[in-house]
């Protein structure tokens, strides 16, 4: 009697052992993690094609501004500098092309951004709904062309050109963030200068005030 007990014991640890470790379902399991972790890093393997291209594309298409070169090579970390940026850029220019996509990388206020072509502006103006407060009235849009124009400029002789008093419509430009002040005349009392900020070469597509329309181009025809 008393040697069938370890005996007992020993035939339950068994039993108990077998339950807990199945080598079927054991090896099934492996197997179905192996598939998996197979399958994970496949999936990693394709997504991780990075390229110099690849990175500048992800910087621009999640900036919400123009980035310089600058700026661009320090986000990426590119040792060629500004030649390997442009490279990029105008390989993704091509690739855009090609591929006939809608956007291009174009180089506005001092940097590059991604924009879409022109040619779909009507169906864009559709989407977008234009903030009542960034509305600008006609008033506005004379002001801000005089000082785009005459820039740097006083109040006072925006005033002359206008006719009318323009103080408050500057400042609501100011507010806007179209215009700024740069500076002070030498002249008697010294006014404030006033001139145009990045980001009004933003909203209107410029790159530098160069690319501002000629006034000849902008006359009527007679």
């Amino acid at each position: 009697m008393t040697e069938k007990k370890p005996q007992a014991e020993s035939e339950n640890q068994e039993v108990e052992f077998a339950e807990d470790q199945n080598p079927q379902d054991s090896g099934q399991d492996a197997s179905e993690e192996i598939v998996e972790d197979s399958g994970e890093e496949s999936l990693l393997n394709e997504e991780s094609e990075v390229t110099v291209e690849t990175v500048i594309e992800a910087i621009l298409f999640a900036s919400d501004e123009p980035l310089n070169i600058a700026r661009l090579a320090d986000i990426a970390e590119i040792s060629g500098g500004a030649k390997q940026v442009r490279e990029a850029i105008e390989a993704l220019n091509e690739k855009y092309r090609n591929a006939n996509c809608a956007f291009r990388v174009e180089e506005i206020a001092g940097g590059f951004q991604m924009m879409t072509l022109s040619v779909y502006n009507n169906w864009l103006r559709k989407l977008l709904r234009v903030r009542t407060d960034n509305k600008l009235t006609q008033a506005s849009l004379e002001t801000l062309a005089i000082v785009a124009y005459k820039q740097p400029i006083i109040r006072a002789d925006v005033e002359a050109i206008r006719g009318v008093a323009s103080g408050e419509l500057i400042r609501s430009l100011m507010y806007k963030g179209l215009v700024k002040i740069v500076g002070r005349a030498e002249v008697l009392g010294r006014p404030m200068l006033y001139g145009t900020t990045k980001k009004f070469l933003e909203i209107f597509g410029l790159n530098t005030l160069k690319d501002l329309p000629k006034v000849e181009e902008l006359k009527n025809p007679n």
